[in-house]
């Protein structure tokens, strides 16, 4: 049986990690709201661009001379999946979500005989793949958003991705990333980046349902996607950044709100077992005092 004295201790110590997660937790759901916000903000604007592209992309369908970044390389041999994960722990099964879709997708690209590679974003993401895919992993990009998420920090990876298509690194690109929708819940995501995916075509076009808009670009569509689509990377990149930062601070309130309750549980366990462990040796300590008194 524990003594005293390790129990106090034992009580203090997890009195003293509740607090420390009660206070992350509070940290986390301030940050949440101003992520959740920009995460929100940022879907209306990624969305319509994709959906404007789509349509160029669709006219262009089967024309010569398309842009690199929608024609692709003409094979899917070798699959970049671009990583997004956080650079710190704590935060329940944010990571270990992407990581097991990632597993999931190498897996099957792997058995159709193609060549994986990861773009890791965030060091969660590096770490619980480099047991397995160590010498695939091209790249690690680290402490992104780590003050505020910035445009400039999605621009500069969608540029490295770039550059590693236009040497020729990968065929196919695919961007992995947890979508916000509520503090506890994250939907785990994967979007085709390079070759350009256009979609579908919306049902009410497809079927010929109202007027169909007739549009004249002025440069034509391939200028536009020339000087779009990179633009596009970029952006789905950023959208993909600021959604998995929410997700990031919405799953870590969660976890430490779960903490915190389970300290607490804890604390009222182990002050049970104290008071318990007290009064019996309250009660032998009285009983050897009247039996010796007895025994005089």
């Amino acid at each position: 049986m524990a003594s005293l004295k390790d129990l106090r201790n034992r009580r203090a110590s997890v009195q003293n990690t509740r607090k420390i997660t009660s206070a992350m937790k509070m940290v986390a759901g301030a940050k949440l709201k101003r992520a959740q916000e920009a995460a929100e903000a940022a879907r209306p604007y990624a969305e319509r661009m994709g959906r404007m592209l789509g349509s160029l992309a669709r006219s262009m369908k089967g024309q010569a001379g398309a842009p690199a970044l929608l024609a692709g390389t003409g094979k899917d041999q070798t699959q970049l999946i671009v990583v997004i994960t956080s650079d710190r722990g704590l935060c329940g099964a944010f990571n270990s979500s992407i990581t097991r879709r990632v597993r999931q997708l190498a897996r099957r690209l792997r058995d159709e005989g193609k060549t994986v590679r990861f773009l890791c974003v965030g060091k969660k993401g590096r770490d619980n793949l480099r047991r397995d895919y160590s010498s695939a992993i091209v790249e690690t990009v680290s402490e992104v958003g780590r003050k505020q998420l910035r445009f400039g920090e999605a621009d500069a990876i969608a540029g490295k991705i770039a550059a590693l298509f236009a040497k020729g690194e990968f065929d196919v690109a695919t961007v992995v990333y947890n979508k916000f929708k509520s503090a506890m819940s994250q939907i785990p995501t994967d979007l085709q980046l390079i070759p350009f995916a256009p979609g579908e075509e919306p049902k009410e076009a497809a079927a010929g349902e109202g007027a169909r808009a007739a549009y004249e670009y002025e440069p034509d569509e391939k200028e536009i996607l020339a000087e779009l689509l990179p633009r596009n990377l970029s952006i789905q990149i950023f959208a993909a950044l600021l959604e998995s930062n929410a997700s990031e601070h919405g799953a870590r309130m969660t976890a430490m709100d779960n903490a915190t309750r389970n300290a607490g549980e804890m604390i009222r366990k182990l002050t049970l077992t104290y008071n318990r462990t007290r009064q019996a040796m309250i009660t032998k300590e009285l009983i050897e005092i009247i039996s010796g008194a007895e025994a005089l």
